[in-house]
């Protein structure tokens, strides 16, 4: 036999052997192939053998990421100058999900006011609807003393110019209604494709803003990861208001579009400026110290403030970063907030360990 290939082929067999051992260290053969890898359902010779049943596989919903789940140091990642003290450093844990690549958009949103004024009428009534879902083109009038914001008022929601610019105008309980909108737009689908539900579209937790914002960087200050506003040929990098008000600096006066500017490392855009977001948390000063460190959220119908993070158009720097939190009452409806929806992600539920492989 010839030397070298049997050298060559004792090394092919050793490789695969080392290659085997790793796998079934870190959990990777049980965790795909079970049982033996057969696959069977139900009850046999009267015992349980039931396993995964097929014909469900989560796929990423239109407009959204995935975000893989990971640990991080949660809170304030620069000198809090506000001397707030209610972002306290802490380590938390997040599930994976997926989350909306951009701000919901005007025409995004107009999907859902149109199907209410035509299916739900006779259900909620038109006043409400207006009243309560149609966004508040008002409010760029009502927001700014002695500001010409009429011409937004006219034209911002609904002109085609502005369809793919982010929605604002809309509550917080606006936005927790569109997001029980679109999931039941898609379970009626799967309905009618004889498919599994998917997991519901909601707002995400305070948490998992934060997280996703980050990008995966441990302790970014802004979603681009390094301490500036500006990179290094001295252009902005978020819609915001830089140099003591010259908000035509960044390239946008007022908001941008919902994918203008570059996305971080998740994919996500404009987590940081353009338009403050609505979150599912409650307010309280002293979450820390009071949630979880696993998917922590702070749940009280009872308090109508609610968390908004990433600063917007209008606001300083400070509020652009990621562990700056401030809040609005659940009913306020203002030119400088809109939302995004993340939905849980059922197929990747392993941590960090389970992905290298």
């Amino acid at each position: 036999m010839n030397v070298k290939v049997f050298y060559r082929d004792g090394v092919k067999s050793l490789l695969l052997v080392a290659a085997l051992m790793l796998m079934q260290s870190c959990g990777f053969i049980k965790s795909k192939f079970g049982k033996g890898g057969k696959e069977e359902s139900g009850i046999s010779n009267g015992e349980i053998t039931a396993t995964a049943r097929k014909g469900y596989k989560q796929t990423t919903p239109a407009g959204m990421v995935v975000i893989p789940s990971g640990s991080f140091i949660m809170g304030q990642a620069d000198e809090d100058i506000a001397a707030s003290m209610n972002n306290m450093n802490r380590r938390v844990t997040i599930s994976s999900f997926y989350m909306d690549d951009t701000e919901i958009t005007n025409h995004e949103y107009r999907q859902f006011v149109d199907a209410l004024l035509v299916d739900s009428v006779s259900v909620l009534g038109e006043e409400e609807i207006m009243s309560k879902y149609y966004p508040d083109t008002t409010s760029w009038k009502k927001d700014f003393a002695y500001s010409n914001g009429d011409p937004f008022v006219e034209y911002y929601y609904q002109h085609p110019g502005f369809d793919t610019y982010p929605v604002v105008g809309v509550s917080w309980q606006g936005a927790q209604y569109f997001s029980k909108w679109r999931t039941n737009l898609l379970h009626d689908f799967q309905n009618q494709e004889n498919q599994f539900h998917s997991t519901g579209f909601r707002l995400p937790t305070e948490a998992e803003w934060e997280w996703a914002a980050r990008g995966g960087r441990a302790v970014a200050k802004y979603p681009w990861g390094n301490p500036y506003t500006m990179n290094a040929k001295g252009c902005f990098l978020a819609n915001f208001k830089p140099q003591r008000g010259n908000y035509d600096a960044d390239g946008y006066p007022y908001t941008a579009p919902a994918n203008a500017y570059n996305p971080n490392d998740f994919g996500l855009y404009n987590m940081a400026g353009n338009v403050a977001e609505w979150t599912s948390d409650a307010y309280t000063d002293n979450a820390t110290a009071i949630v979880w460190d696993m998917n922590p959220r702070y749940d009280n119908p009872d308090e109508p403030r609610k968390v908004i993070k990433g600063g917007s158009w209008k606001d300083i720097a400070y509020y652009l970063q990621t562990g700056t939190r401030s809040f609005e009452y659940e009913t306020e409806r203002r030119a400088f907030i809109g939302f995004r929806c993340v939905m849980d992600n059922v197929n990747d539920r392993g941590g960090a360990r389970t992905r290298r492989r």
